[in-house]
């Protein structure tokens, strides 16, 4: 003989929960994605070489510190931010 089992959740909870709200992104959450890029540009790394050994960075990681600090801005300034602003349409490369 097989024993069955109901499940609780799934639908049932979702039918009962409140629903959620959606908002905007604010311009912290750019600020935040700019930052993310920055650090993933190995910026940070190269910063500390130039302050240990004082050879400078590449003129291409300043210019591209320089050109997402530019887009942050820019984004920031939307009256209605994108949902989708951490596409890479919105960031150089």
């Amino acid at each position: 003989m097989v024993n069955l089992k109901v499940i609780e959740g799934g639908k049932g909870k979702a039918a009962s929960s409140p629903a959620i709200e959606w908002t905007f992104p604010t311009a912290e959450d750019v600020r935040k994605e700019a930052e993310r890029r920055i650090h993933a540009s190995g910026y940070d790394d190269w910063r500390i070489r130039e302050l240990a050994t004082g050879k400078p960075m590449p003129v291409e990681i300043r210019y591209l510190r320089m050109q997402i600090e530019y887009a942050s801005q820019a984004i920031a300034r939307f009256v209605k931010i994108p949902v989708d602003f951490t596409s890479d349409s919105y960031w150089p490369a």
